[in-house]
């Protein structure tokens, strides 16, 4: 399991073969208390960044054997990597070589010979950027919601930690390492082509048993950037968990049922068409639900339910 340096809250894998650029960024870096880690190949460091998780990568685009475009993709494949700022070093000036640089998911470039301000300073961005994605993921899992990003494509960029425990009960099998199972990327993949927002797939699980309980649905939330599409689980098992507030909550059964569905993302519409009740209706009970759960909000009651179903 890979880990923070430890005693650096700032650390940054360099990948470069040659020693005078290497002394030259090693020096600067340290200089503003910025751990280093180096390696010399992209296998090589491919095989640390199994041990250890830094928060920016610095490749050089020119290497042999293993170039910094295919290392970057190689890092980029695993999501428990993806999130890791990558800036390309450079002395091509050719503006196919840049496009490569951020099409296989580089955040920027700096050309050689190395401008060290200039790369201390887009170092220092990049990694404060970095952070509020991977702030952002825990804060998502903290309130209970089950997302995932992946780019236009269907590739796994990140997921909460909750997402990754819903993707593993619908297929043992997966590992964080590996790109999304066929299970689910064919479904992701059908989603992104509707481009939708507020588009939905399910996927069904092995164990539903033919009861239409325990099926995975995915939401299409956002395009929040140019190339990254979130998501959001919802794993329904509609019969059990209005069950479960109902009797938790002390709500009748109608009450249970609009509150679930809020807690699973739904709309105010949505729920009036899957209930075949009015949108007046569906707002009377949920007016009624904020009474008895003592909150203002939907946001609010849709926390309560998803700690309650969750038990």
């Amino acid at each position: 399991m890979s880990t923070r340096t430890p005693g650096h809250s700032d650390t940054v894998l360099v990948i470069d073969d040659e020693p005078s650029t290497l002394s030259l960024i090693i020096d600067a870096l340290e200089n503003a208390d910025i751990s280093v880690l180096v390696t010399t190949s992209g296998p090589a460091a491919i095989e640390l960044l199994d041990r250890i998780l830094p928060d920016l990568i610095i490749v050089d685009a020119v290497m042999p054997e293993v170039d910094g475009f295919e290392t970057t993709v190689r890092i980029k494949r695993n999501p428990r990597l993806a999130n890791i700022p990558v800036i390309f070093m450079t002395g091509l000036t050719e503006s196919e070589h840049v496009v490569e640089a951020f099409e296989v998911g580089g955040v920027d470039y700096v050309k050689k010979p190395v401008n060290i301000n200039e790369l201390l300073a887009r170092v220092r961005v990049h990694m404060n950027q970095g952070r509020a994605v991977q702030a952002s993921a825990a804060s998502l899992d903290a309130t209970g919601r089950m997302m995932l990003a992946t780019d236009a494509t269907g590739n796994l960029l990140w997921c909460t930690p909750r997402a990754e425990a819903a993707i593993l009960r619908t297929v043992p099998a997966w590992t964080r390492r590996d790109s999304l199972p066929p299970e689910l990327r064919v479904p992701v993949e059908r989603l992104l082509s509707r481009n939708e927002i507020g588009g939905s797939v399910r996927v069904e699980q092995d164990s539903n048993e033919g009861s239409g309980e325990g099926s995975l649905e995915l939401v299409m939330v956002s395009h929040y950037r140019d190339n990254e599409v979130l998501i959001r689980l919802n794993e329904l098992s509609p019969q059990k968990n209005v069950q479960q507030l109902g009797s938790a909550l002390g709500l009748t059964a109608r009450e249970a049922e609009v509150l679930l569905w809020v807690s699973y993302g739904k709309t105010t519409r949505d729920i009036s068409d899957m209930l075949n009740i009015s949108r007046r209706t569906v707002q009377k009970h949920l007016e009624n639900v904020f009474v008895k759960l003592g909150v203002e909000t939907r946001s609010s009651a849709a926390a309560i339910a998803i700690r309650v179903t969750e038990q």
